[in-house]
Formats: C-alpha cells, structure tokens, sequence
C-alpha cells in the first residue's frame, strides 16, 4: 500500500492477475504462499487441494480467511487439478504455482508487466532461487538430442557438464535483467494469459506429475505463441516438500512423463529413435532410484527436490 493508503502501483497491477496454488501436504508453507498472494492483492486467490491430510489447508483457510477452495476428492495430479483452479477465476491473467513459494509483494507486477510488453507472450516465469540462494535452472531450452543424450548420461553425477549447462542455459546465472525468450519455463511459479492457456486446452491432464509445464509451453510455441523468462520478478521455491513424502513413486512419475513427451514431440527420423530412447529412460529412472536410496543410507537427506510441477524433463 501507498502511504496514503491507496493501492500502490505493484497492488494495481496485481489485481488483473488471479492466483492459482496447488497443494498436497505442503505443511505450513501454503499459508505462507497464500499470505503471501493475498498481500500482493491479487483479484481471485484459489488453492486446489489434492487431497491434503497434513493440517495444510487449515492452516491456509486461518491464515487467508475467506480463500476459496477446490477440494476434487482425490490427487488429481498437478495439472488436472491446476486446469480446475483457472477454471475457477476470470482474470485475463493467471498465476500457476506451487504451494511452496515465497512471493514478494512486487513479484506478480513484474510479470503482469512482462505480459503487457507483447500481446504475442503467453506465459512469463520468474527468476526462481532456492533457499541456500543459488539461481533454479528454471528457464530451459527443448534440448538436443546430443544434449539430452549427454544430460541423461551425466546429469547424475557431474552436473556442471557442458551437456546439462547448455540445457539449463546456464549463461541465465548472470545478471540478465531483460525478459528473455526461451522454450519452457518451470511450472512450479508462472503467469499466463488466460486466452493463450484456454487455446491450447490447459495442462494436458494425461501427465499426472511432471513435464506438463514442458508441454504446455511445447504446445503454446506451436500455437504460435512465445514463452518468456522474466528475471525482474523473483521467487523463492522451498522444493520437494510433498514430492520427498514418495520420492521413489516421484521418480517413476518423472521418467513416466518424460517417455510420453518424447513420444508426443519426436518427429521425422527422430522417431525412429524412440526405442533407444526408452530404453535409456528406463535405464535412468533406475539409476536415479539407487542414486537416491544411497544418499538416504548415507544420512545426506534430501539434495536439491522438485516439488510438484517443478519439472526437469531430464531429472
């Protein structure tokens, strides 16, 4: 608020944004995000509940008195249940996140801002950091299959390979202050226009869990539309606290979804690819789970998680 008590400029702006959170066992960091959102003044707060047993929703309802809620009765997975939320709202704009965000109150500005510059933007992604204060790889390119080969096959255990940096297009760790056009942005925190999302029929409900930010925005660029990294709005995502509740399901779930997307977006030759590939998806979700199950026997707890619809379509 201004000092007069009128709505300041970042409020203003916010108010043409709805706000769309999806929860399941978050714990106390939904009536954060909420409080959060609340702050910020966007027009239509909603929290779509997959099912939470964990006291989560309570806590939001006391925290945002008056918060509409959607309670579909069971997990719907990320975007089915995301899909309901902005189907609850009419803002020309809308803010997709997960429960585990911390907004700042000129976050939501920064990207109505982005989407107003380019009546052809469809969705704008934030600068998203992790708690320890690093930058998220947030914002990615559609990789090659040199890239993506490269990536899966080292991406475990040396992460600062060129193959992952150029994926993750890592030169975005500079102080890059422009909105910037790149293929796909994390669905953990993003702003849509409404009549871009609706084109292209929302989420594809087909993805339980993961890649379906990576085909949403595959299937905007063919619409036409483009995607935008915005690092003027910055976030803060905790990560994984509901995916660690059933981290080995969350890696099946993940190689799962990256087999359906590599099936869906493969064309041409790269068809013909498509046995190999899956043999390598296979071979990786496998390696990922021992990878995990050491760290866990090893009493390192958690690395870098990805909460639900923070997808890595190369975990």
């Amino acid at each position: 608020m201004s000092r007069d008590g009128a709505p300041g400029g970042d409020e203003v702006a916010a108010t043409r944004a709805a706000a769309v959170v999806v929860n399941y066992e978050s714990g106390p960091t939904l009536a954060c995000c909420v409080a959060d959102l609340d702050a910020v003044g966007v027009r239509e707060l909603v929290v779509v509940d997959n099912g939470s047993g964990d006291g989560s929703l309570s806590a939001a309802l006391d925290a945002v008195p008056g918060l509409e809620v959607i309670v579909p009765g069971r997990n719907l997975g990320y975007g089915a249940a995301a899909n309901r939320g902005v189907a609850a709202t009419t803002a020309p704009y809308v803010l997709v996140c997960n429960s585990d965000l911390e907004v700042p109150v000129d976050a939501v500005a920064a990207l109505v801002t982005a989407l107003d510059s380019d009546s052809g933007i469809a969705l704008a992604g934030p600068l998203v950091w992790t708690p320890t204060g690093e930058r998220y790889p947030s914002a990615r390119r559609f990789p090659t299959f040199v890239d993506a080969a490269g990536h899966a096959l080292l991406g475990l255990f040396a992460p600062d390979n060129r193959f992952t940096r150029s994926y993750q297009r890592s030169e975005l760790d500079a102080l890059v202050v422009e909105v910037t056009p790149v293929d796909w942005v994390s669905g953990a925190c993003f702003l849509v226009r409404r009549t871009a999302f609706e084109a292209v029929g929302g989420f594809d409900e087909s993805y339980f869990m993961y890649l379906e930010d990576v085909d949403l925005c595959w299937r905007l660029g063919r619409a036409g539309w483009s995607v935008v990294y915005a690092p003027g709005a910055e976030v803060t995502h905790l990560q994984g606290r509901s995916t660690d509740r059933h981290p080995y399901r969350m890696i099946l779930e993940h190689h799962r979804s990256l087999l359906r997307f590599a099936s869906r977006s493969s064309t041409g030759r790269r068809r013909l690819l498509l046995p190999l590939v899956a043999v390598g998806i296979v071979t990786r979700a496998g390696l990922a789970c021992l990878v995990r199950a050491r760290g866990r026997g090893r009493g390192r707890g958690r690395g870098r998680g990805s909460s639900a619809g923070a997808s890595d379509p190369l975990p």
